[in-house]
Formats: structure tokens, sequence, C-alpha cells
């Protein structure tokens, strides 16, 4: 009997960003949907929530901190991996990120042996 693939959402405003992220994630066979804010990423994980979640912190309209706190609050929302992904190297914030419940931390520009690595740590590869 084949597994069903893992899946993880990439909420991030930019679209390249995106594109690269689904074609690492694709590589480390998990099945990639994405969100261009927070407020989309909310309404995709209430109709189905990811095995896990790269999100991006500075967003328009919602920002990776406050879909965060939102999701850790929804039915299910404390079950994804959530791995911040961001070019904020601020300590102080990072480590608010983690108390609001992010499991892993990838500065940007990422690649596909960073994003492995840290699934590998979290238990999903």
């Amino acid at each position: 009997m084949l597994e069903a693939l893992k899946t993880c959402l990439i909420v991030d405003d930019s679209k390249m960003i995106r594109r690269v992220a689904t074609r690492i994630l694709r590589d480390l066979k998990f099945e990639p949907s994405e969100a261009g804010d927070g407020r989309e990423a909310i309404s995709l994980c209430r109709s189905s929530m990811p095995d896990a979640i790269l999100l991006d912190w500075n967003m328009p309209v919602m920002d990776g901190l406050s879909f965060l706190k939102a999701l850790r609050k929804e039915p299910g929302g404390d079950d994804p991996v959530v791995v911040f992904c961001t070019a904020e190297r601020d300590v102080t914030k990072i480590a608010e990120a983690l108390e609001a419940g992010a499991d892993e931390y990838v500065m940007k520009p990422f690649d596909s042996d960073i994003i492995e690595s840290k699934f590998m740590e979290a238990g999903l590869v």
C-alpha cells in the first residue's frame, strides 16, 4: 500500500520563494500548497490542515507571527510543524517566533539541504 504524501503549506508573499520551496518540497516527497499571506493561509488550514508549514515573517494583510498565533488557536492547529523562513536576523524576534509556537527557524536564502535538515530535526523526513 502506498503511503500518502505529507503536505506542506508554503506561506510567502514572494512568488519566486514559493516556486523554489515547491520544487524543494516535491524533491522531499511532500505535496506542497501555497498561500500569499497569513489570511489566505488560515483559510487553507481551516479546510485542510497540512503536516508542515514553511512560513515567511514579513507579508502584507497578515504577517507570519500573527498567522502562527491564529493557527495555534485553530482546531488541529497544534499539529503542523511550523518552520519560519525569513530574512529576519533579530534574536529577540527569533525567540518570539519560537515562543508563539514555531518549531524551527531558517534564514533566507535557503536551499534544499537546509530545508531537509530542519524537516529531519522536526521528524518530518
